[in-house]
This record gives C-alpha cells, structure tokens and sequence, in this order.
C-alpha cells in the first residue's frame, strides 16, 4: 500500500544532484531524473530476494523531469523505482550498490561509516610515476578487493606507485572486463561491498601508491540498462559508435545527461578517494559543446579532490593531443594520453610482424628514438591502414604525459590465446626492450604480472545468459580478430577460447607462485624501477632531455643530459653482436673531462643473461647482441691517450 505521510518534499541539501542519499538517522532522500514519467514511487523491499515485502513511496516532481521526496528507509534498504504506476520495477540509475546484480534491487549505503586514515595523503602528480593495470577479478584466485589489498605491499616493494584499477561499474553476469557497465554509481558487487573498495584505496595509500579508476563514459552495456525508462535522450539514437549508441552529451535535454557523468566524476573521487582517472576510449565520446565533457568531468573531480592532486589520462585512438593541453589553448587540461605507438613498434619488433594495425610500423631504431623525444609517431602523417592521417602535433609536450606500455588488456588479448609478449620475442630482446619500457622519458605501464613473467593468458571474457547475445560476442570477437591474416584461418579461428565461457575467465587468473619460479623477471624489473626512481638523471622527466641516434639497423643510442655532466647513456641492440670500429656518432662520446661507466645491463645473469660485458675498449665500441646497456659520467681516471700516426705499410715492388 501507499504511504503518503511517510514522503516529504521539503528543500533537502545534498552531497550530489541524484540517487540515495541518507539525510538523517533512517532518513533517506531519493532523487531520479525522469522525464517519460507522470509519476514515480520508491518501493521498498525486504531484500533483493524477497519482492513479495514491499512499500510505495510516491516521489514529487520537481522542474525539469526530476522527481525526489525522502522516505523512511535507513543504510542497507533495498529499493527500486516504479515508474507511471507499471507492473515492473527498475533499478536506480545512480545506485550506489546492487548486491544482487543490475536487475535487481538497489542498496541505500552510507558512505560515513567507513573509518579513513589517509588524512595526510597529498594525492599524485604525473611525473615520475609507475603505472600497474589491474583486473580486480583476475589479479587474485579470490578476485576481490580484500585479496587485492593483500598484495599492496609487494606492489609497492617493486616500485609500482600507481595502481589503474580496469572498470568496475556494476555488470550482469559472474565475469567480466567491465567495459559494459551500466550501473556506474555502484562497485561491481563480485568485487566485495563498498566499503571493501574504500579500505583497498585507503590500504594503497598508506603504503604510497595511488590508485587511478578506468572509467567508460562511452557507451552502456547491453544488458541491465534500464535507462531508456526514465529518459529517451540519455543516448543518441542515430550517432553510434562500435559498442552501440553514443551517450547525449550535446543534443535535446542533455543538461542532465552531463550531469550525471560530471557527478559521477566527482563522486569517484569523494566517496572513494580515487586518484584521478583513466578514460576508456575518448574518440567514441562525441561532444560538440563548447566544453567537452571529459575536460568538464576532469575538472569537477579536480575540485572534488581539493588540496589533493589527481591524475586524468586518456585513451585516444587517433592521437588527439587537444586532450593534454590546457583550457587557454584550446585543450581539456587532461595530464596525459596512452601511446599505443610505442607498444606497436615494440610490438613489430619483437615478433617480426606488422599485420592489421600493426602495418604502418616497422620497429626500427627511429621509431623509438622518436618515441623518446617527441611522444607519438603519427602527429598527422599519412596512415595506410586507416587510409587517412593520424594523430595531431605532440611538440611541446610534457614526456610524462606519454603512458607507454609492452602489454595492456587490449594488446595482450588481441593475440588467439592471449598469450604475454615475452612468448613471442627472444629472452635477449625482451629484457631489452623491458628496460626500454622501464628507462624511457615516457611514464610506463605494466599489465598485472607483467613484472614477474606470468604465464598466465589474458583474453577477452564476458558472461552473458541471453544466448543470442552469447552468439554475437563470439562472432564479434572473432571477427576482430580476423583483422590479423595469422588469425583469420579457420584453424585458429576454431581454437580461440570461447570469452563466454568461464574456464576462459579461470585462466586468466594470475599465480603468485610465478614471483619465485620466475625470479629472473621480477629481478629485472625491480631493479630497473629502482635505478628509474633513485638515479639522480634517470628519475627526471625533462622536456628536450633526450637525444638519439641510429648505430645500426637494429640498435640505437639515446643520451640523457643532465646539469653539471650528469648525463646517462642508454644503449639498445636488438640484433647481434655489433662492433662498431669505427665509432664516428658524437653523442657516444663522454662529456669533457669523464668517461663512461656500466651501471646496468640487461645481460647480468641475475635476469638469465650470458654476463655482462664491457661494451667499449680502447679500440672502440662493441655493443653484445640483443642487450641494453645504461652508462653514466664520471671522472676520468686515466689521462686520454695521445694519438698516434698509423703510417701506411710500405708495399713490395
């Protein structure tokens, strides 16, 4: 029955413009943007299982579609919407928790009953940070928050200092990546409670890692979004991109529609304590306004964090470097952008193959040299593949705002069984290209278990129950991967795990016990993040810092200048051994007054290499194949030898 008495619509001061919020002791103010409706109650029920206990709590209208009105109903109520007095019940569009899933009831949460202890964490700024991409419900056997947190420290022991947590807005199903969200208010319940969510954020922070959250602000999923039945114009119906409709960030009644996703941004922040934001393909999040949203969401959640900095980054497939520069210039005032240059170079040049999107890069020693001093390597050249130019000028650009990577989600995935990058290269060129990664002037990114070698596969998985969309996904998938002509025979397409399917989600699952039985490659990353962070030259990011130059057609040379002779240099063969008598390249020469030193290199047996070598004499360079080096200056201890006059040998008559 209907309770009238129990609803009030008096002028209520709340955190945020929508969903449940607790006013008061069992006091919750509920408000929903709905314009399709006449009317709207709150039906309150025992819990997500039993619907056959429940009360009605019509709500006001208020100006502009909204409706709102507190109720009785305390922390832990379940409730739905009951829209025009139907027969069906509806989930809130800015629920903070669905326990049961996105087709059942939502959860009332009160946010301040969580204890935080993280009152003297300053937040992160972009330089000198180490990325880690996590998938919660793979990083651990368990896949939740409590046993993620559990791994914090060894995190944090290695040198990883910022944790990318791969999207976490509730789903149907017991698996998935997360990019087809569609309650984004609410922590996927697989993953723990709420609360499981803030005490893995405050755990991170105690131990000095930042915690950033990939959000997707592109589309919704397809199943479990319920918000066609309170709006018609949350999405537009006749812009699509490949996941489905775009979201109504410009057209009829789109106010609103911004504002759930600028509030949502905010709440991230404040309710969670996140560190700022990965955005999940940006170029399907089509906005004409005079401020694009991402650049108005980054703001907001700026200004939600206060005193405390946070960090906006974004994937970009067409390299719109807009994204990083400031409002005053044209920009969103995002601090930077994914550089899937970088991994496709690696890439080609760790297998040899440069097929699909693969086509335009050759991995040649240039390419990385570029990479180093100038960000992108598409900034509006011609590109074959996509038959058009790509990429906008990055000059001027900060290196940190470059995130490059050897492995991510996508890339591992975009293999037929997932496999990691070290199974498709040489041990030799691997841990070079890894120091590469971990020594550039970019910021870099590993994918979970990356710094340790995991065996483990990633592969895209997704557990749906309607089985024509369990058919689309699969055929989907597979036509994506048909792209790549080593994919596209009916041998590997029979091969590929079914994402459906869960033993395909179980095998992605990482296996701690890598750490010590692949000790080599957890050595060799630890040891690269610690000469990153505590070499007086390494750890800057400076702008115009680096130079390079070719030495061979697999190897290369990139100096690092620094003040008062602190200089670095990096040296990458990926090919044999080279000599190279003579030697006439300047940047290989010593600042006046030093000589080179060895301080690392990735043939030390530690990282199952052959030893290292010196890579010079006094005869000339010799660089030992598929082998990086990094030198620094000191002091010459021996006087420079005089030259000498080699006069030619006197020939018989």
């Amino acid at each position: 029955m209907k309770r009238r008495s129990e609803v009030t619509s008096q002028k209520i001061k709340r955190r945020y413009p929508i969903g449940a919020e607790l006013i008061g002791e069992g006091r919750t103010h509920f408000r929903v943007w709905a314009p399709k409706a006449k009317g709207l109650d709150v039906v309150l029920e025992s819990s997500p299982e039993n619907e056959a206990e429940r009360s009605f709590h019509p709500l006001a209208a208020e100006e502009g579609g909204y409706f709102s009105g507190t109720v009785t109903a305390g922390a832990g109520s379940f409730y739905r919407f009951r829209v025009n007095a139907a027969e069906q019940f509806h989930p809130d569009p800015a629920s903070r928790y669905q326990p049961g899933g996105p087709h059942r009831s939502s959860c009332v949460v009160d946010p301040s009953q969580f204890q935080w202890t993280d009152q003297k964490w300053t937040g992160v700024k972009m330089p000198g940070q180490i990325i880690y991409e996590m998938h919660v419900g793979t990083f651990t056997s368990e896949g939740t928050w409590r046993a993620a947190a559990k791994q914090l420290a060894e995190l944090a022991r290695v040198g990883i200092t910022v944790v990318e947590m791969m999207p976490i807005a509730d789903f149907p199903g017991e698996f998935g990546w997360g990019y087809d969200g569609v309650d984004l208010f609410a922590p996927c319940r697989l993953y723990g409670t709420p609360d499981d969510l803030r005490a893995f954020v405050n755990e991170a922070h105690s131990l000095g890692l930042g915690v950033i959250l990939d959000v997707v602000y592109n589309h919704f999923g397809p199943d479990g979004n319920y918000l066609g039945v309170f709006s018609d114009t949350y999405l537009h119906r006749e812009l699509v991109n490949e996941w489905g409709d775009s979201i109504n960030f410009d057209g009829k009644n789109s106010e609103p529609v911004r504002e759930f996703f600028i509030t949502n941004g905010r709440y991230w922040i404040e309710e969670f304590h996140f560190d700022g934001f990965r955005f999940d393909a940006t170029q399907s999040i089509h906005d004409q306004s005079e401020e694009y949203i991402v650049g108005a969401i980054g703001r907001a959640a700026r200004l939600a964090a206060g005193s405390r900095s946070i960090i906006l980054v974004a994937e970009n497939e067409p390299q719109e470097t807009k994204l990083i520069r400031r409002r005053s210039e044209g920009g969103d005032d995002l601090d930077g952008l994914w550089n899937d240059d970088f991994h496709h170079s690696a890439y080609v040049t760790l297998t040899g193959r440069h097929e699909a999107y693969y086509s335009d890069y050759r991995g040649r020693p240039q390419e990385f040299m570029s990479a180093a001093k100038y960000g992108y390597l598409f900034q509006g050249q011609p590109y074959w593949w996509q038959d058009a130019e790509r990429g906008m000028p990055a000059l001027g650009a900060h290196p940190a705002a470059f995130v490059c990577f050897l492995e991510n989600h996508d890339q591992v995935s975009n293999s037929a069984q997932g496999v990691r990058m070290r199974f498709e290269s040489s041990p030799g060129s691997y841990r070079a290209m890894t120091a590469l990664l971990l020594l550039g002037p970019w910021t870099p990114l590993l994918f979970q278990g990356e710094e340790f070698g995991a065996s483990t596969p990633f592969v895209f998985f997704t557990d749906v129950g309607d089985e024509n969309l369990r058919d689309a996904i699969r055929g989907g998938r597979f036509d994506f991967l048909a792209q790549f002509p080593s994919l596209a025979t009916a041998k590997v397409q029979r091969a590929l795990p079914d994402p459906t399917a869960r033993e395909t989600f179980e095998q992605c699952k990482l296996d701690f016990a890598e750490r010590e039985s692949q000790a080599q490659f957890y050595d060799l990353h630890r040891d690269l993040i610690r000469l990153r962070r505590e070499d007086s030259r390494f750890q800057k990011q400076i702008p115009g810092g680096v130079d390079g130059a070719v030495l061979g057609d697999r190897s290369f040379v990139l100096r690092y200048f620094g003040e008062r002779n602190d200089e670095r240099l990096f040296i990458v063969n990926l090919g044999p051994p080279q000599p190279l008598i003579p030697s006439p390249e300047p940047l290989l020469a010593p600042p006046f007054g030093f000589q080179w030193d060895v301080i690392w290199s990735s043939d030390d047996t530690r990282y199952g290499g052959p030893g290292t070598a010196k890579p010079f004499s006094d005869e000339g360079w010799s660089l030992p194949g598929e082998a990086a080096i990094a030198l620094r200056a000191i002091p010459q201890t021996k006087p420079r030898r005089k030259p000498r006059v080699r006069h030619a040998r006197k020939v018989e008559q």
